[in-house]
């Protein structure tokens, strides 16, 4: 693994980590934003594993980019990632959006489902990179 993948799943464990006190301390709608930051972290951590780069002239990762590639490459493509993470991204964003730009708080059923998605989609991550270089 490059040093960069390093940093951006040492974002992925903190932002995981965030969301989870988040919800110990009934803050719903910051554990939902933690917890999609914590799979998006991780994905990117996984692409640049794979050797993959962000799309265009900017190094800055996108959102739709992330989970498209991270999706349509890693997962259904290379199959480097199990399937059951496809959904993911797209669910705890959904949850994300709710929480940061609703005026009400979000359900905590909701957030709490988040947290455990993004324990499984960092833990899967970690597992994999774990294994050495991609092939």
């Amino acid at each position: 693994m490059m040093a960069k993948d390093l940093g951006f799943l040492s974002k992925a464990r903190q932002s995981l980590f965030g969301a989870q006190s988040e919800i110990a301390n009934g803050r719903y709608d910051n554990g939902a934003n933690r917890a999609y930051y914590a799979c998006f972290q991780a994905a990117i951590a996984a692409l640049e594993w794979a050797d993959i780069r962000p799309s265009g002239r900017s190094d800055m990762w996108t959102h739709t980019h992330v989970q498209s590639t991270f999706i349509g490459i890693l997962i259904n493509r290379r199959k480097k990632f199990p399937a059951l993470l496809r959904g993911v991204l797209a669910k705890n964003q959904a949850v994300r959006d709710a929480a940061d730009y609703q005026p009400d708080p979000i359900n905590p059923m909701q957030a709490i489902r988040a947290v455990e998605r993004a324990e499984q989609f960092v833990f899967a991550i970690e597992r994999v990179l774990q294994e050495g270089p991609e092939s």
